[in-house]
């Protein structure tokens, strides 16, 4: 596992083998089954976690039951609760396999001494977060300013992988739409091409 860490890291950063070992030093190896949860709501989210197999879904429950997809997160992906590990507080969101997973995580004491200590590091982690507020500003953008049909489009176009891998009542979910309406739109949009 930590061998495809180190490559994703080596990608976006230049770091000594000592930089490295001590990343690796303050790794935790998991392993989720399908369905089996990371997160779950009510409990503080202490880690920063990256995937290096498999796929995740980051959600909430509403009084009626109903998921509210916020995210995915695969292979090469980071995910995790920021809000509940920045103010400690319980996380409203569960976080739970779509598929069988492997994460490596580092607590945030730990995360937090990499960055003070291995510059490239930090700056690579502060590149990731200003991508992910760009990723997140641009959702907000297509949940409230997008048809039905563009936002499974823009899904589609965006993530052509994940379309494949995760199950359409979660796709739906994730754009804020209903099953059926998903379901239309898809045909629609097989007319169409």
């Amino acid at each position: 596992m930590f061998e495809q860490f180190k490559e994703y890291i080596g990608q976006k950063a230049t770091l000594t083998e000592a930089d490295y070992a001590k990343i690796e030093a303050v790794c935790i190896f998991k392993k989720l089954r399908k369905k089996q949860y990371l997160l779950q709501e009510g409990d503080v989210w202490k880690y920063n976690a990256f995937i290096t197999k498999g796929l995740v879904r980051f959600y909430s429950v509403d009084e009626n039951g109903r998921e509210n997809i916020v995210s995915f997160a695969k292979e090469n992906w980071w995910t995790g609760d920021r809000a509940s590990l920045l103010t400690g507080e319980p996380s409203k969101n569960n976080i739970d396999a779509i598929e069988d997973t492997e994460l490596i995580l580092i607590t945030k004491a730990n995360f937090d001494r990499l960055c003070r200590d291995i510059p490239a590091f930090n700056d690579m982690v502060n590149a990731i977060l200003n991508k992910s507020f760009i990723t997140s500003q641009n959702r907000i953008h297509s949940a409230i300013a997008f048809t039905a049909e563009q936002k499974y489009l823009d899904f589609v176009q965006k993530y052509p992988d994940l379309s494949l891998r995760v199950p359409q009542a979660m796709i739906a979910s994730y754009l804020g739409i209903t099953p059926e309406t998903l379901s239309r739109v898809r045909k629609e949009t097989l007319k169409k091409h």
